[in-house]
């Protein structure tokens, strides 16, 4: 029941169907694999998803893809940057936490509220994040979308008025 009510969650269309898509291509899976995503199939939600490979070895993720929304709020790509490197400056800790927990548990995660805070960007979003496993079992990577509305007149005050400090996320253990 955990991927039906990780779906429940989803607000945005856009992320509901890469979630969709996700949950298509795992077939009788527990996970799918890097290969299985279809770009194809997601088309109008690519500039929104973002991937990365994780070596249980080195404890390290390591960038996959970025989509132009993505890349367009950080100002650059993840492809082939360590995470380490990626969110130096940018809450790592807490970002790889929440990562890690994805693919080790494994569980989806869906985040609401200020997507983008720990990029310096005030606005609010939605985000989901959902394992990969090249054999269907081990998780080896993540697969994730995030939709962002910036908020240009919201200033750190109002951040901090509002206690804005993350978003908000939820995890639910994969079935």
């Amino acid at each position: 029941m955990s991927f039906q009510d990780f779906l429940a969650k989803i607000e945005a269309v856009e992320l509901r169907a890469v979630a969709l898509h996700w949950d298509a291509v795992r077939g009788t899976r527990r996970m799918p694999g890097w290969k299985d995503i279809d770009p194809a199939a997601i088309a109008p939600y690519l500039r929104l998803v973002w991937s990365w490979k994780y070596d249980s070895v080195s404890d390290t993720f390591t960038g996959r893809l970025t989509g132009d929304s993505i890349v367009e709020v950080f100002g650059e790509s993840l492809r082939g940057k360590t995470m380490q490197e990626f969110f130096r400056g940018r809450q790592y800790e807490r970002i790889f936490a929440r990562h890690k927990r994805v693919v080790s548990e494994p569980a989806f995660a869906h985040g609401s509220g200020p997507v983008f805070i720990h990029a310096g960007r005030h606005g609010r979003g939605e985000q989901i994040i959902m394992p990969l496993a090249s054999d269907g079992v081990h998780g080896d990577g993540i697969f994730g979308a995030t939709i962002y509305a910036p908020q240009p007149g919201l200033q750190p005050n109002d951040i901090a008025r509002q206690n804005l400090v993350a978003e908000a996320v939820d995890f639910f253990p994969l079935d």
